[in-house]
């Protein structure tokens, strides 16, 4: 008892570190997993640490607030490693140049794709009003929804949640599904992986095959780019 008593500052000193230490402890956790199973797609580290976090959080009395204060720093670092994807897109920009053309058709229409066609499905579903305007965002990188979702009316919580599980989703499934649909060139593969599932899908398809990550980097970043000017000026045109 007078241990724990002696204890109880320290605890409350280091309680602010504990999400940031499991979030990195878990994803630790999940590359382990994966790299056991050989790479499998279900062995997501992003998969893991998601579930492993909500998990330990369902015994917090306050979760959100206590874990977004503590993560806070972690949450900064999402548009540097999100820039530093550039590295591989530089080192394809060759075989970039002579596809611009198919690149920018192929990003237009599968950024306008992803965000109509979420959109619709959950007014199908009879999502409220909030929900759509937050799962627009969902196909771009938890950084880009989290600015963008608060221009559009959504809540930034809920379109970070929304795109980081679309990242998960997409990283899983993306390989079988391309290879399921016969996309066999890598530029492709990557246009597609990046413009589904942004930078969780990037970083699955970039261990998978360089050029293919080059892509898919690009499309992330054009994607993000479109969503972060066209959704907010079609709110601003067509917003009650």
């Amino acid at each position: 008892m007078r241990v724990a008593v002696a204890l109880l500052p320290t605890l409350t000193a280091v309680r602010p570190l504990l999400p940031m230490a499991a979030t990195l402890l878990s994803y630790e956790g999940g590359l382990r997993l994966q790299r056991y199973f050989r790479g499998n797609a279900l062995a997501n580290p992003v998969l893991i640490a998601v579930t492993t976090i909500v998990a330990a959080l369902s015994w917090v009395d306050d979760p959100k607030a206590e874990y977004t204060a503590g993560v806070q720093s972690l949450a900064l670092l999402l548009g540097p490693t999100t820039v530093a994807l550039a590295l591989p897109l530089y080192r394809s920009l060759p075989r970039i140049r002579v596809s611009l053309v198919a690149v920018f058709v192929s990003v237009a229409a599968g950024a306008v794709t992803a965000a109509a066609s979420a959109v619709c499905i959950a007014s199908l579903l009879g999502a409220s009003d909030l929900i759509l305007r937050s799962i627009a965002t969902k196909s771009v990188t938890a950084a880009i929804a989290m600015a963008v979702a608060p221009q559009i009316g959504g809540d930034p919580a809920l379109a970070a949640g929304l795109a980081v599980l679309t990242g998960i989703i997409g990283a899983v499934i993306c390989g079988w599904v391309l290879d399921w649909t016969g996309v066999r060139d890598p530029r492709a593969r990557g246009l597609a992986t990046g413009v589904a599932a942004h930078g969780i899908g990037t970083a699955r398809i970039l261990a998978m095959d360089a050029e293919a990550g080059a892509f898919s980097g690009l499309a992330m970043g054009l994607a993000g780019l479109a969503a972060g000017i066209g959704l907010p000026l079609l709110y601003a045109w067509f917003a009650p």
